[in-house]
């Protein structure tokens, strides 16, 4: 049985990251919204793309203002008007000024503007009571913040408003990035039942393909829905075969424990796949099956308990998704320190993960244990959690108060 630290060294190195050059699409940049950027973007502008008032004010020549004080103003003929959106006419000579606007072009001749605040105006002249500190004070030049033909945005990044709203800027309106990794998802198991049947005696619903499709869409994939499969092994067997031959990653949950009706690992074994992991030293969590086959598909099966099949899903499937994906930083599991404000325990014979809900109190992270039993088989109270408390093997205790490592979900 392997440790969680070498599991997750495993699994992190089979992935490797879609091809840039053959797993991408072109996408509206109304449509880019968390998609993970494939190639490098530049543009043939600058930014800004000309020089232009910060402030509303007077540009003028700071060689005719440098000595402006509220005593000795100095008085500058105004000679134009300059709103944003405007192409100035004029050039600002000795003695001249213009009136100016926030984004505002700025004029021939001028290199500094003016605060109005710090001004007075009399008909067409304009008194100026305070000097800048410097030149160019309240310009921004052209190409301060990008010149063109650089790199504007790098590959490998996700693509929210931010980003978003520097591709627009730069007129690109249509953006290459990553496919989707697409990720199959069946359950396992003749006592499962679709939520919208009725319930027998002994069978239980299948909550597991729903709350992993979910996920999968958070992670930045594209699930494929491949229903219940009962525990017959010809069945079985054509399912792993098709979401093998259909799909990036494969995740079934439950049919990996050790059972007389878990055929996961041999239906694997027989389809050629070479499996990597069997167990992990974690509770919840420790029937895990990690293969791959031939054409670098990533087999996941996963525990069928509800709890069991999130927390392995939120500790080793997620980030693998980001990194096939194509996301360069940030795809790696995130920790933090956090207070907990009850008593934590384990046996310490595993890597114990506790779920539960993470908030910043003063500056200081808290996590509040989710109340209820944490058995893998009870999924009601993992609404509303957000982080896992993790205790290390041989930790059997965090006392209130204490620090505790914590996974954000």
């Amino acid at each position: 049985m392997l440790s969680v630290t070498e599991a997750e060294a495993i699994i992190f190195n089979l992935v490797q990251p879609l091809n840039n050059q053959y797993d991408t699409e072109i996408v509206d940049l109304f449509a880019a919204d968390s998609r993970i950027l494939a190639s490098v973007v530049t543009s043939q502008l600058d930014f800004p793309h000309w020089d232009n008032s910060a402030m509303d004010g007077y540009a003028v020549r700071y060689a005719d203002v440098q000595q402006a004080t509220q005593q000795q103003p100095a008085i500058l003929e105004i000679i134009e008007e300059i709103p944003a959106g405007y192409q100035p006419q004029s050039t600002i000579q000795k003695g001249q000024a213009a009136r100016i606007f926030t984004g505002a072009v700025m004029p021939a001749g001028a290199d500094t503007v003016i605060m109005q605040e710090y001004t007075q105006r009399e008909e067409n002249r304009v008194l100026i009571l305070t000097p800048p500190t410097k030149p160019q004070e309240f310009v921004r030049q052209r190409a301060a913040y990008y010149q063109s033909g650089t790199q504007l945005l790098p590959p490998g990044i996700m693509l929210h408003g931010s980003e978003i709203a520097v591709l627009a800027t730069a007129q690109c309106t249509q953006v290459s990035v990553y496919r989707r990794p697409r990720v199959a998802i069946f359950s396992t198991g003749n006592e499962l039942v679709a939520p919208d049947q009725p319930l027998q005696p002994g069978q239980i619903v299948d909550s597991n393909q729903y709350a992993l499709a979910a996920l999968v869409r958070q992670s930045g994939g594209e699930p494929l829905i491949l229903g219940i499969v009962p525990d017959e092994p010809g069945v079985l067997e054509k399912a792993i075969a098709y979401a093998v031959s259909n799909a990036d990653i494969v995740i079934s949950s439950g049919g990996v424990s050790v059972g007389d009706y878990d055929y996961v690992e041999q239906i694997v074994k027989f389809l050629e796949g070479k499996i990597h992991i069997q167990a992990v030293a974690m509770k919840p969590g420790k029937p895990l099956t990690v293969a791959t086959f031939r054409n670098q598909v990533i087999y996941f099966g996963l525990p069928g308990n509800p709890a069991s099949t999130l927390v392995t899903f939120w500790r080793f499937v997620q980030p693998t998704i980001k990194k096939l994906s194509g996301l360069v930083e940030g795809w790696q599991p995130k920790f933090i320190k956090a207070s907990t404000r009850q008593e934590l325990r384990s046996d310490g014979k595993r890597e114990t993960y506790i779920w539960g809900k993470l908030d910043l109190q003063n500056g200081i992270y808290k996590f509040h244990l989710a109340g209820g039993n944490q058995s893998s088989g009870n999924l009601i109270n993992l609404a509303q959690t957000n982080a896992l408390a993790v205790l290390s093997v041989g930790q059997t205790l965090v006392s209130p108060g204490e620090k505790v490592q914590v996974l954000l979900n």
